[in-house]
């Protein structure tokens, strides 16, 4: 095979065209496997990660917007409302996080599942689990399932739209008329047509979620829709993969010229949140960071755990090893493509952002865990008939301790989300206790969970979040009561002063803070 993203596709037989209507699709139990790794999946987050895990920061923003424990977080430029939406159903009805974690924890099984199905006409079941069982297995994965983050739902969004792009691609008309289910000469297939929707929607909803992320998976399939003629052909893709980001992120364009003044300000300002994005060398912020840090802004820290990085390492050696494995058995163009397709979505973060989180190269995990899976299912089988149980035990043993390390660093970040759950509420009721209930404000420092937290509106004086001045903090006091927070021990703001302080609690690990109450408040 000469171009590796040259699919051969088996022109269809008289005897395929006397076949049921129903023999061209994989029969349900190819999918089994798949299935069970989603319900597993969903499973071990409902055990593992959600009892008793608290409302971040952003997922308090996003689901204060909804609904939730308190009205509607500042909503700052580089956002999108994709995950606000997504979350909606749950968070309008009750503030329960167990109740919305329990929801997206069953939903991300779902899609999961609904990714890998985009596949099952282009990659075999025992590859397709492979990598679904990579992707979930490791503890960033599994973290934000059930969390109120847009990233992991880009993954799945990604993953299911190289699928659908790749059999609406390599999808050839029936040239006969006879009862093959395909469609008739000159006519487009109902399983094209079908891909195309999936193609369309989901690169859609990757731009509604991150309107930059459906930009970075709509052009190399674009790309790669021109460069192999064979694809070129299925000109469908081109109006699908240029319309479906734009209709994806209208909302935000949208709400640029109603709030920003426009796209560009909006655009200028989401970078200077973001910390004016250029050139920068973040990969070794991204190995750094996997050791458990959510976010790594600045990532100055030591490399204290380089274990927990090693699969990092390995991972573009599977991949290449994957693609070389693909392409012998005849899957070539899958693997590279969802290679480039990684690339694209993860070069953003690793090179023009200066700081790091896990969660940003969810989608780039989520495709490369498929020539990955390329190469673990060759080599099993290698060593299976080798006859080599001694290296079957080896390999087994390494993934096992693969597993153990993302669990031990799950179990970590589970634990610290537990902690800030215990904290905050902590925070909120020693504010209750000190008259500051709903309707509230809070501002100062943790502004937005302790806001959330304690039932009151959050706003920030100064900072990427500013939306409110010192005047508008001392007349929201003549209204309701309001607190400021500040490090134990240090001055209030000069629009607090002569207000009562309150000694805040602090759990194991947490900074101290003390609060400073309008004259108002408990009255």
């Amino acid at each position: 095979m000469n171009n590796p993203l040259t699919v051969p596709v088996p022109r269809p037989s008289a005897a395929d065209s006397r076949r049921p209507r129903t023999a061209g699709f994989q029969p349900p139990p190819a999918l089994l496997w798949p299935a069970a790794l989603a319900a597993l999946f969903t499973l071990l987050q409902l055990a593992l990660v959600v009892p008793g895990s608290g409302l971040g920061w952003d997922e308090a923003v996003y689901v204060s917007q909804v609904g939730g424990n308190a009205p509607p977080a500042f909503f700052s430029a580089p956002r999108a409302r994709g995950i606000t939406y997504l979350v909606a159903p749950v968070a309008a009805l009750t503030a329960s996080t167990t109740a919305i974690r329990v929801y997206l924890a069953l939903l991300s099984g779902a899609a999961l599942f609904g990714a890998l199905w985009a596949w099952r006409r282009t990659l075999p079941a025992p590859v397709l689990t492979a990598a679904g069982a990579l992707f979930t297995g490791l503890w960033i994965t599994l973290f934000y399932g059930p969390r109120v983050m847009p990233n992991l739902w880009c993954a799945f969004g990604a993953l299911a739209a190289v699928g659908c792009f790749l059999t609406a691609v390599t999808t050839r008309a029936v040239t006969t008329t006879g009862g093959s289910g395909e469609g008739t000469r000159g006519g487009t297939p109902p399983r094209v047509r079908a891909a195309l929707a999936g193609l369309g929607a989901t690169v859609c909803a990757v731009a509604l979620l991150r309107p930059s992320e459906g930009l970075w998976l709509a052009l190399p399939l674009l790309a790669a829709a021109l460069l192999v003629p064979a694809w070129r052909r299925r000109r469908a893709v081109f109006p699908v993969l240029v319309a479906a980001p734009l209709l994806g992120a209208l909302p935000w364009i949208a709400e640029a010229y109603a709030h920003y003044g426009g796209l560009a300000a909006r655009l200028r300002r989401a970078g200077e949140i973001q910390g004016s994005l250029g050139w920068y060398w973040s990969v070794d912020d991204h190995v750094r960071a996997l050791a458990g840090r959510t976010l790594c802004r600045p990532c100055d820290v030591p490399w204290q755990h380089p274990v927990t990085a090693l699969w990092w390492f390995v991972l573009p050696v599977a991949v290449a090893a994957g693609i070389a494995a693909a392409r012998r058995a005849g899957r070539g163009a899958p693997a590279v493509l969802a290679t480039v397709t990684a690339l694209s979505l993860a070069a953003p973060y690793l090179f023009t952002v200066g700081y790091a989180a896990p969660r940003f190269l969810l989608p780039a995990y989520a495709l490369l865990a498929l020539p990955a899976a390329e190469a673990l299912i060759a080599l099993v089988r290698k060593v299976v008939r080798a006859r080599r149980p001694a290296a079957l035990g080896l390999l087994t043993g390494l993934l096992l301790g693969h597993l153990a390390v993302q669990y031990t660093v799950l179990a970590g970040a589970v634990a610290h989300s537990r902690s800030a759950r215990a904290h905050f509420t902590s925070i909120a009721s020693a504010l209750h206790g000190a008259g500051v209930r709903p309707p509230c404000l809070v501002s100062g420092k943790e502004y937005v969970p302790v806001g959330y937290y304690t039932g009151c509106t959050s706003r920030a004086v100064g900072g990427h979040d500013a939306a409110i001045t010192p005047g508008g903090i001392t007349a929201a006091a003549r209204r309701m009561p309001v607190a400021v927070l500040v490090p134990a021990g240090a001055a209030p703001p000069a629009h607090a002063r002569g207000w009562r302080p309150v000694r805040l609690p602090a759990g194991p690990g947490w900074d101290r803070y003390d609060a400073y109450v309008s004259p108002g408040a408990g009255r």
